[in-house]
């Protein structure tokens, strides 16, 4: 059994990855400011982005043991924003979330992580590309994945190995709601895919499950996208 630290297991991905590792009997811990109704996962209520993020996952840490631990830095925050429009505070509020939340998270549980855990980050499709109107998402994205190579070299001789799983597009309440919750323009952006559809996050949280079992990825970013189809 190994100890699951996930960010954002109250939806989506996130939701969906938890459900899968406490099926697996692994203990699972959601940090998210809103609880996940998964039966069997541990519900840690943290505002990573507040001012006491620090000292509440001081708090959770002390209840780790030194562990087979597998760092799951999903939640993130996606808004419709332009280089033309966002300002100073508003791009700071998404680094934070997106980018300061999950190095709080490295620096704190590091210490209590044995070999053969793991780090993973997810990424996006928009991790190496980029589209109009997600000038926030897209920055903190592409510097995630700056994150996870970084990771990697620190690392190097740990037995800790990490990947960034950059899903393509997901049916998850996050896009709906970018999107305004309109199913002509979740059609549309699903026959993008070479599949014609828009991806399970039951797929993605497959596919985070291989990277935390399989050290052989560290450093690799893995596109989960059902094959994007290029215009």
């Amino acid at each position: 059994m190994s100890t699951i630290v996930i960010t954002g297991a109250s939806k989506g991905i996130g939701k969906a990855t938890a459900a899968r590792f406490v099926a697996n009997g692994d203990r699972v811990i959601n940090i998210s400011r809103s609880p996940s109704d998964i039966q069997g996962i541990e519900n840690v209520p943290i505002d990573l982005a507040g001012p006491g993020a620090i000292d509440s996952v001081d708090d959770l840490v002390n209840n780790l043991p030194f562990d087979d631990i597998h760092l799951i830095h999903n939640a993130a925050k996606l808004v419709n924003d332009s280089i033309r429009d966002v300002d100073a505070e508003s791009f700071k509020a998404i680094i934070n979330i997106n980018i300061i939340a999950p190095q709080i998270l490295n620096q704190a549980i590091l210490p209590k992580m044995a070999e053969g855990s793991s780090i993973i980050y997810i990424g996006s499709t928009l991790s190496e590309k980029a589209v109009a109107n997600s000038y926030s998402y897209v920055s903190t994205k592409h510097a995630m994945v700056g994150m996870m190579r970084a990771t990697c070299q620190d690392l190097a001789g740990s037995g800790i190995h990490t990947a960034c799983i950059c899903p393509g597009f997901t049916d998850t309440e996050m896009l709906r709601a970018h999107v305004g919750d309109s199913n002509e323009v979740l059609a549309e952006i699903g026959s993008m895919s070479s599949y014609g559809r828009l991806i399970e996050p039951a797929e993605i949280a497959r596919t985070i499950e291989f990277a935390t079992a399989n050290p052989v990825i560290n450093g690799s970013i893995i596109h989960a996208n059902l094959g994007q189809k290029e215009s």
